[in-house]
């Protein structure tokens, strides 16, 4: 017993050296961990990096934690120290604190996972990573549905200061909504019939799966959105024209492509019956 306490009397004054063992063990046990994982993941085709994340996580809290303890005797007289400079450090460092608890609002409520789509504010892009200060995400452009190439660091401040919106649902499907303005020389009710057929016929291959998705989101958000079948609207902008506005509950990387093949459709119907029209006139 006495030879344990005098080895411990002999680690303490030799805390520096403690604490960088202490950290490189952490940091190879991390290491060995994270990639035991990822080749597991990778022979089975799933996902893990939100458990990667996870433990990563845990790891750093359990490195704080004892970096702590082997140093709370120094952490002790040190804020006796500063107890009259408290109210300036808590002011100088609010926004450090804020990003803890963020964490602390992100590990407890869960609004979203590793690998999920959000928006915080004007940002969205897919989760790849959080920890204790930042949030990392790659950057989506919702206009294109692609990715950005961008990286994005965000505090973790936001998760208190911003509203969340997780958009996870749009990675498969998505309701996309686009509109076509033309003059008012033709009228589209006149075609609408024939365009609402080829927009089912593009939508057609994918038609069951998408109901049976649209069904689980509906469940889950308890909502009800559009679709599978394309919704066809016909209106008129501040300059007279005509609009005509589509929405399509279809998959994610096909809403362009389906885009423009209704696009397509749409100029063809709409020039045909404009030179129909035209013909009349002359005769």
């Amino acid at each position: 017993m006495n030879s344990v306490v005098s080895m411990l009397a002999q680690l303490s004054q030799y805390k520096l050296l403690v604490s960088l063992a202490v950290l490189l063990l952490f940091i190879l046990l991390k290491y060995a961990t994270v990639q035991l994982i990822k080749r597991n993941a990778k022979k089975k085709g799933k996902d893990k990096r939100d458990l990667v994340n996870t433990i990563k996580n845990l790891l750093n809290f359990l490195i704080i934690i004892v970096v702590l303890n082997l140093w709370a005797d120094e952490l002790q007289k040190f804020a006796f120290s500063i107890a009259a400079f408290m109210v300036a450090i808590v002011l100088a460092t609010r926004e450090f604190i804020q990003c803890l608890l963020g964490f602390i609002y992100l590990a407890s409520t869960r609004p979203f996972r590793v690998g999920d789509w959000i928006q915080i504010g004007d940002h969205c892009g897919e989760v790849t990573a959080t920890d204790w200060t930042k949030l990392t995400i790659l950057e989506v452009d919702m206009e294109t549905y692609n990715f950005s190439g961008k990286t994005l660091i965000l505090p973790n401040s936001l998760l208190i200061n911003q509203p969340i919106k997780n958009l996870n649902y749009l990675k498969r499907y998505v309701s996309h909504h686009f509109v076509i303005t033309r003059d008012m020389s033709v009228n589209p009710y006149n075609f609408i019939d024939e365009l609402t057929q080829k927009a089912a016929e593009h939508c057609q291959h994918f038609h069951d799966v998408a109901i049976r998705y649209s069904q689980i989101i509906e469940k889950r958000l308890e909502v009800s959105i559009p679709g599978p079948e394309a919704h066809i609207y016909i209106s008129t902008s501040n300059l007279g024209d005509t609009c005509t506005e589509f929405t399509i509950f279809c998959p994610t990387e096909q809403a362009l492509e389906i885009e423009q093949k209704i696009t397509q459709d749409f100029f063809n119907l709409w020039f045909t019956e404009k030179a129909r029209l035209e013909t009349a006139k002359s005769e």
